[in-house]
């Protein structure tokens, strides 16, 4: 529901904030009083058509705020996660109107696109009047309207599952169709591709690893000749070990003689001797690892050279030959196996299309049912509100042939004003009233099945007084139990029903030497002395107040 409205330099408002309860709340006052400046000011919010002409004059911008509680299963929450938009309960609508012409939006504080907030306002308000068409004109509404009617989204929710069912279907077998197609024209090159690479068995990553046992490969060889001439040397025939050997021996019989002189120099030679020794032994081991099979770099090169090769022939990288060579292999097996599975597919297109008739047939009889039900709903309003003379009429024209997600049937809401005319399209055959009251009396045979949460009745009791303008009023209360409704009216008999009465007044603002408009709540006797200005005039009499009384216990 609408909790709160903010409004702030818009036409005569300089700064206005107007709460909101449930039922049913009446907008009442004189007229030019500033009514309807509160809806524009509303529809603003809701992502309605923005006009500089809506900032007040001396402001170099406007803003209107509207504040809703949406219940925790209303879709609007689903389009909010959708735009990635948070929320903490409430939901803030807001709109910024600029004199420059500009216009900007924002959802609970987050800048977003006026169409966003045109789509999150149309699920949550209604705005209703004389040459309002957009609940009535669109005959795809009227059977989203039907099927709420007459309970039946489920079952439009099977065939909608259905029909994609049966489009997945022919997607598949279309594109098999057209793969077994398409490989047959080329049957003799996949095989030879597939044979091909089927004995080449190329891996993933298989060319890395290649190149770099190549590199490895290659670097063994180009150093294998150096590793073997410094092993000759160190421990070969040409080695000095053994020279240093026996010099080492000789030196160790002169010690005793030399008296230590001898010492230093025979550890020094000794530390040498076994220096050489280990470095024969790395040389040795440096040797083994080098003397790699000559034929494993001639082989790793061939193979290496086989993958390039064939990437360059089928013009892809050598990483992507295996996922080539499945994607082959299946073209292939639907070229040998196609016209099996394409049978297969052709009878899950025949299977799903049987479902979906038979839905479909089912919701388009329970829409027909829902229809005549509809009618008669809507004709029980009809002479209560001065229309006795006029005929609702719901359309249903099926044609088995159709296959859509809404079924095989187009729904319209048509009305015949007097016996013996021709019915015809609400919109084009109802004058404003007579809208403004088919209107009504839909809504409330609909109650509060495919509406918003709020409804908002632009006096849509104009010409109308007496007894009708109390049936409406009478309608609009029982409304207001499934759902919030405001309405603007000039009727006593409406506001005498309301569960909370505003009135819209225009006053004067010394400072700034301009009227402005304000909004007041009236309970008790101010209310009382509004119905009764509503019943007299200028001049409000005895009998007025009266006559408000007994409205207003009459409403009770």
């Amino acid at each position: 529901m609408l909790v709160a409205l903010s409004i702030r330099d818009i036409v005569l408002i300089d700064r206005l904030s107007v709460d909101f309860t449930k039922g049913m709340t009446v907008l009442t006052g004189e007229t030019g009083a500033g009514k309807s400046i509160l809806l524009d000011a509303l529809s603003l919010a809701l992502g309605g058509r923005g006009d500089s002409a809506l900032v007040r004059a001396g402001a170099e911008q406007g803003d209107v705020t509207a504040v809703f509680a949406p219940a925790a299963d209303h879709p609007v929450w689903t389009l909010l996660d959708e735009a990635d938009i948070p929320s903490d309960g409430d939901l803030i609508l807001r709109r910024v109107q600029g004199g420059d012409r500009r216009s900007r939006a924002f959802i609970n504080d987050q800048p977003v696109s006026v169409n966003l907030l045109h789509r999150i306002g149309a699920t949550l308000v209604e705005i209703h009047g004389q040459h309002d068409d957009r609940a009535l004109v669109d005959a795809g509404i009227h059977r989203a309207l039907l099927d709420a009617f007459g309970g039946l989204d489920a079952t439009a929710a099977a065939v909608a599952d259905a029909f994609r069912a049966v489009r997945k279907a022919e997607a598949d077998a279309a594109a098999l169709r057209e793969q077994v197609v398409a490989a047959a024209a080329e049957a003799d090159y996949l095989r030879a591709a597939v044979d091909e690479l089927a004995t080449l068995a190329p891996e993933p990553d298989e060319e890395e690893a290649l190149a770099d046992r190549r590199a490895v490969l290659m670097r063994a060889e180009k150093i294998a000749g150096d590793v073997a001439e410094a092993h000759e040397l160190v421990s070969g025939n040409a080695s000095p070990v053994p020279t240093l050997a026996g010099l080492i021996r000789r030196l160790e019989r002169k010690s005793p003689e030399a008296a230590g002189l001898l010492d230093e120099t025979i550890a020094a030679l000794d530390r040498a001797l076994v220096a050489l020794e280990e470095a024969g032994t790395a040389l040795q081991a440096a040797a083994a690892a080098t003397d790699a099979d000559p034929g494993e770099l001639e082989r790793t090169e061939e193979r290496l050279f086989a993958l390039r090769a064939a990437a360059r022939k089928h013009n892809v990288a050598v990483g992507e030959l295996a996922s080539l060579a499945d994607s082959m292999a299946q073209a292939l097996d639907a070229v040998e196996s196609g016209a099996e599975r394409l049978a297969a597919l052709d009878a899950a297109v025949t299977e799903a299309r049987a479902t979906y008739d038979k839905q479909a047939a089912t919701l388009s009889e329970r829409r027909k049912r829902a229809a005549r039900k509809l009618e008669k709903a809507v004709a029980a309003e009809l002479p209560a509100l001065k229309l006795e003379k006029a005929a609702f009429m719901v359309t249903v024209e099926s044609d088995p042939a159709r296959v859509s997600e809404t079924g095989i049937d187009d729904a319209a809401f048509m009305i015949q004003t007097n016996p013996g005319t021709h019915p015809g399209p609400l919109m084009k055959v109802a004058s404003g009233g007579e809208l403004a009251r088919f209107l009504l009396a839909l809504k409330v045979a609909l109650a509060d099945r495919g509406s918003t949460p709020t409804l908002v009745f632009d006096e849509i009791d104009t010409a109308v007084g007496g007894a009708v303008a109390d049936a409406i009023g009478a309608r609009l209360s029982r409304l207001s139990d499934g759902v919030q409704v405001l309405s603007v009216t000039h009727a006593p008999q409406v506001a005498a029903r309301a569960d909370s009465h505003l009135l819209v007044a225009k006053g004067h603002d010394r400072k700034a030497s301009a009227n402005r408009t304000d909004v007041a709540r009236l309970d008790g006797e101010t209310r009382r002395e509004e119905i009764a200005r509503m019943l007299a005039g200028a001049t409000i009499t005895d009998e007025a107040r009266a006559a408000a009384d007994r409205l207003i216990l009459g409403a009770a």
